[in-house]
């Protein structure tokens, strides 16, 4: 397996500490979403380290292209990055 399995389609919100570490899960097959429970073994994916800036309710996602904070936003911004820009007329 080499693709991220989509465990939800919605964030999960979750509490967290500030300075405190967190592996988030980034395979998609942790029982635990969205923190890496060791199901990534030899999918050739690993987990995101990530440590918490602020202690409290944070969204993280739970369908894995965010990287772990779940934002559309950011996701456009990389879509955009992609594209070609237009040609220019002459």
């Amino acid at each position: 397996m080499t693709e991220p399995v989509i465990a939800a389609k919605t964030p999960a919100k979750v509490a967290l500490e500030a300075g405190k570490d967190y592996w988030w899960c980034a395979c998609g097959m942790s029982k635990n979403q969205p923190f890496c429970d060791g199901s990534h073994k030899g999918s050739g994916l690993t987990p995101m380290k990530f440590t918490a800036d602020k202690t409290g309710d944070h969204w993280l996602c739970a369908c894995t292209p965010w990287r772990p904070s779940c934002s559309p936003a950011a996701a456009v911004r990389r879509r955009t990055r992609r594209r070609r820009p237009p040609a220019r007329r002459r």
